[in-house]
């Protein structure tokens, strides 16, 4: 049975970076029950694949938006809001990593990282914002990461724009709060995805992964289907400024191999 408290049923969502990985799971997941999902994505061509395979009641709209370009972010708000009239939830899923030490980071590998994962992400914020704040109504989910809490080894800047992620999503709930505007983060644990696949594929990895998660595996992207279904329906209203950790238990505290 369904229930309307959990439902995003005819909801318009745009999901940032929704070509793949967790990006596509989530897309899908909104599209299977009943929402128009804008799926965003820098190439055409994988951008159209994802889409198509995608299967769905209602239409997965495909556009082409790279989210490091200001005038990107515009046109595709600016096309959503002329075909839909409104924007029910904004995913920003769209980042990208490249692992070096601190000392081998490039000016052009930080911007890189930097201009993706966090100002593209805060100006397709504040560019739906206003669209939300008109309508006095909308709900918005940054992915954050397990980096938000506490960084890896030799990802600096991916580990810094992943922290100031949660400052936006707490200022931005601050600002829009009692306009009727939520913006949350869910932060997933380690995933098996195409972008992480050669990490976890070492078998060391894999051991120290499943070791230190109390459920005793790794994640996959579907995992953080659910998780961005209740931050866009009724059933979270009550609720903005929070980051939630989807990760298996790994922020829980620290498995030491201690003996029983």
């Amino acid at each position: 049975m369904s229930d309307p408290l959990f439902s995003v049923a005819d909801q318009i969502v745009i999901v940032s970076g929704g070509s793949r990985g967790i990006g596509r799971a989530i897309a899908e997941g909104f599209a299977q029950r009943q929402a128009h999902v804008i799926v965003t994505g820098r190439d055409e061509a994988t951008l159209k694949t994802a889409c198509d395979e995608m299967e769905s009641q209602h239409q997965v709209t495909p556009m082409v938006c790279d989210v490091a370009q200001r005038s990107h972010i515009d046109d595709c708000v600016t096309q959503v809001i002329e075909r839909f009239g409104r924007i029910d939830t904004l995913i920003n899923v769209a980042g990208v990593n490249r692992r070096k030490p601190a000392l081998d980071v490039s000016e052009d590998d930080y911007d890189f990282i930097v201009d993706i994962n966090m100002k593209g992400a805060f100006l397709f914020s504040q560019a739906v914002g206003r669209q939300m704040l008109q309508q006095e109504s909308g709900s918005q989910i940054n992915i954050a990461s397990l980096n938000t809490d506490r960084p890896l080894r030799n990802v600096l800047p991916y580990a810094t724009s992943k922290a100031a992620m949660a400052q936006m999503t707490k200022a931005l709930a601050l600002e829009w709060g009692d306009r009727g505007v939520r913006v949350n983060a869910l932060a997933p644990g380690f995933i098996l995805t195409d972008l992480t696949q050669k990490l976890w594929s070492d078998e060391t990895m894999q051991a120290w992964g499943r070791a230190n998660t109390p459920q005793r595996r790794l994640g996959v992207p579907d995992d953080m289907v659910g998780t961005a279904l209740f931050l866009a329906a009724p059933a979270s209203a009550f609720m903005t400024g929070q980051i939630l950790y989807v990760d298996g238990g790994f922020t829980a505290g620290w498995a030491w191999p201690i003996p029983e």
